[in-house]
């Protein structure tokens, strides 16, 4: 193997073996702590403009699979794992990673301490960095650290569209309910979630305005995940506004979650280092039960900033970050973790059927008014 270079914003190196693409690219670099579901990661639009490190020493072992795919293709800038399997054996196994992130044009590093630069990303918060792979290092100047430090991932949630794997549910198939996905980079998986209750899916552009999707006259809307400052969508933002004078059930998730919250007055902030992995605990404020959960987040809601109209519904049970939030004067619910995950703990799954009872509670609500239902 050729070397590689892991270099950080605050003059640290790592050196290592090249894997995937050759050639050099910046981002933020962020960790994981998953153990599986290395697939969903890199194919998560929501990892757009960052160079992802895994925690789990070995990554590969069970090759690379299309349906596990969240989209798609790849978004991350850059891949760092301690060891990658490059003899991967799983029954569903269609290649190899290595061979993946060539395919992808993804530059990564093997052989460093993840524990250490994992450790700094703690102790120092998200960092820029520069993955050199396949190619010798440059000098370590005032002005390549200058390069790197200026980095900023800007306009991801309209650079990961078309990119999705999510279709049209076809017309023809028998649907309970209609439901409006805006697409913000959302994973394939909140797709099936809701087609598996019985939806009709319908996904839209991140930046569809509020009077078309009410032209559709959905069942309900869900707001999906995506990468990237939620208060940089200015636009999207305003239209969510909108929709919640519309009545329509509204669900978001992760991004989704955030945006919402942005759109009915709340703020939001830079984590430190931010929520990456399957085993993240959150308390359901009401009961005190605790759930594992997925996630992948660098932003997270100010609990402070809520409006009186809105209610935390979950908590982080490491930092105290606001984790959910119901409204109290319109149909909507939000969450930032994932309960559509995969791979990763179901644990919180029932949050779909909640939007489904949501819709089904608005539903008998027209009924009893002698209002017409639309589809």
């Amino acid at each position: 193997m050729s070397k590689a270079y892991l270099i950080l914003a605050d003059g640290t190196v790592f050196e290592g073996s090249a894997i995937g693409a050759k050639g050099r690219t910046i981002g933020e670099t962020v960790f994981t702590t998953g153990m599986t579901g290395y697939m969903e990661t890199l194919t998560d639009p929501s990892y757009f403009g960052q160079i992802v490190t895994q925690t789990f020493p070995l990554i590969g072992n069970y090759g690379v699979e299309g349906a596990d795919m969240e989209s798609k293709k790849s978004w991350v800038k850059g891949y760092i794992v301690r060891e990658l399997c490059d003899g991967p054996s799983n029954f569903r196994c269609q290649g190899d990673l290595n061979s993946f992130l060539k395919a992808e044009r993804i530059a990564g590093i093997c052989g460093i301490d993840t524990r250490a630069l994992t450790k700094k990303l703690r102790e120092s918060g998200v960092m820029n960095g520069m993955l050199i792979s396949g190619e010798e290092m440059p000098p370590l100047s005032d002005d390549l650290l200058q390069k790197i430090r200026s980095y900023k991932i800007e306009d991801a949630v309209k650079s990961v569209q078309n990119g999705g794997k999510s279709e049209k549910s076809p017309k023809e198939t028998p649907a309970r309910h209609s439901v409006c996905l805006l697409d913000f980079g959302a994973k394939a998986n909140i797709q099936r979630e809701l087609e598996k209750r019985g939806c009709r899916v319908t996904v839209l552009p991140y930046d569809t305005k509020a009077e078309k999707i009410e032209e559709l006259a959905p069942d309900g809307i869900m707001l999906s995940n995506g990468p990237g400052d939620p208060a940089e969508n200015v636009g999207v933002i305003e239209e969510i506004t909108k929709l919640c004078k519309s009545g329509i059930p509204i669900f978001g998730i992760c991004l989704g979650h955030q945006m919402l919250a942005l759109a009915r007055g709340a703020k939001t902030s830079k984590l430190k280092y931010g929520h990456r992995g399957g085993n993240h605990p959150v308390k359901d404020v009401k009961s005190g039960r605790v759930y594992i959960t997925s996630q992948n987040h660098g932003y997270a809601v100010e609990p402070d900033s809520l409006p009186s109209f809105a209610r935390m519904s979950f908590v982080n049970a490491n930092d105290a970050t606001c984790e959910g939030i119901d409204y109290t004067d319109i149909p909507a619910f939000s969450v930032q973790f994932h309960p559509e995950a995969c791979g990763g703990p179901k644990d919180t799954n029932f949050l779909f059927d909640r939007f489904i009872e949501m819709i089904d509670e608005k539903a008998r609500g027209k009924s009893s008014r002698g209002e017409k239902k639309c589809h």
